[in-house]
């Protein structure tokens, strides 16, 4: 069956159930991790905040993605790719909320320890 010239393209359902399952595990693990992270008993200090602010950011992304691919027009190919990389983006801000906050650490500036 080709495709009407005014029709836009759309991806299969169950491409899109994949992505959707991929997305909500990465962000089961994001909230996960900033949740073992905020309750540890330690005091913050002001070099926690550029961590903290990222992981935040990135996993408010993830959340709107997240919604974004639970939409039914989510089947449409611009939609999904948009989301795609979006999620992408907010994936990446994440991993560097972490790994600045894990450098901090490691140089033992942070009063947050990650490592144990």
């Amino acid at each position: 069956m080709a495709l009407e010239p005014d029709e836009p393209e759309k991806i299969d359902a169950t491409f899109r159930n994949g992505s959707l399952t991929a997305v909500g595990i990465i962000l089961g693990f994001s909230l996960s991790f900033i949740n073992r992270w905020v309750s540890n008993p330690n005091d913050w200090s002001r070099i926690d905040i550029l961590p903290m602010i990222l992981m935040v950011l990135g996993i408010a992304i993830q959340v709107k993605v997240f919604s974004d691919l639970l939409a039914r027009d989510s089947l449409l190919a611009a939609k999904y790719d948009r989301a795609r990389r979006m999620f992408m983006v907010g994936f990446l801000i994440v991993a560097v909320g972490i790994a600045i906050a894990l450098v901090n650490d490691i140089l033992g500036i942070s009063s947050q320890a990650m490592l144990g």
